[in-house]
């Protein structure tokens, strides 16, 4: 089995991949399925249900925030978490959503989203279903989805089908072992990173590869950024304070990268206080 490295590092909002990269994922795929088979304009309600673990944790890790930024358009790689609290504030006080942007339909979130906090479908506990009507009560699709971990979704066609299929493309270096990837390194004479490169040509062109980490990266960059810079409490209802501004002071405007100095034992050194950051960002929804 072959794997990539987009399969290990995958960017979305949190905190997650069960309760908010799928969901939104899935909320996304039925209002584009909806547009694709040409019910976009004729739909003037969604209906929502949310199963088992989602319908019991569904507004505490952000599920419902992750639903209605999915049929608005959004997608777990691209969306900023800046426009999570309007986008709810304002769905929530027009009674409207706009279905992938550019459809405009009313939509209450509490009678549109429904948590089934007991109850749960017989293939997985974490179930969607999604249902669009017509202004005369035609029911135009449906469709159920099944968060089944690491931002992975299946509708219902899939369900019975194996959750995890095993990449069989091939690969320039295969390696089942770290002693098989040292291995390719001395007798290639390349490094770790140029093997892995070699490998991922395999999928993509070297500037996909190269464009995909950047962006990667630049989203660890601003997720720190943010960590150490906003002030207040985490969302929920345990009212956590944020931790770091307050241990790391103004450095961050002085630093735009960890500092190269050994690290200490005190919570704001580099090497505690960007994992704790890392720790706090998925916690505040991204």
């Amino acid at each position: 089995m072959s794997i990539s490295v987009f399969d290990m590092f995958k960017v979305g909002i949190g905190p997650s991949s069960s309760h908010t990269v799928g969901p939104m994922r899935a909320a996304h795929s039925f209002a584009y399925a909806l547009e694709q088979e040409g019910l976009l304009a004729e739909t003037s309600r969604v209906h929502v249900e949310l199963f088992g673990s989602l319908g019991a944790t569904g507004h505490g890790h952000g599920s419902v925030k992750a639903v209605v930024l999915g049929l608005e358009g959004e997608v777990p790689e691209l969306v900023d978490p800046a426009v999570t609290a309007p986008t709810m504030d304002r769905v929530r006080a027009t009674r409207n959503l706009r279905l992938l942007g550019k459809h405009p339909m009313a939509f209450h979130l509490d009678d549109d989203v429904i948590l089934h906090r007991g109850k749960r479908l017989a293939f997985h506990s974490n179930a969607m279903t999604f249902e669009a009507t017509a202004q005369d009560g035609r029911r135009l699709a449906s469709r159920t989805y099944y968060s089944v971990g690491g931002g992975f979704v299946l509708d219902d066609s899939e369900a019975f089908s194996p959750r995890i299929v095993p990449d069989s493309t091939p690969v320039r270096h295969p390696f089942t072992t770290g002693a098989e990837l040292l291995a390719h390194t001395r007798t290639t004479g390349l490094p770790i990173s140029s093997i892995m490169m070699a490998n991922e040509l395999s999928w993509r062109s070297e500037e996909e590869v190269r464009a995909g980490l950047l962006h990667i990266w630049s989203v660890m960059q601003e997720c720190v950024r943010r960590g150490c810079t906003r002030d207040g409490v985490l969302p929920g209802g345990l009212k956590v304070r944020r931790r770091r501004p307050r241990c790391t002071g103004n450095c961050w405007p002085r630093t735009r990268r960890p500092r190269r100095t050994p690290c200490t034992p005190w919570s704001g050194s580099p090497c505690t206080r960007w994992p704790s950051t890392r720790r706090t960002r998925p916690a505040a929804g991204w």
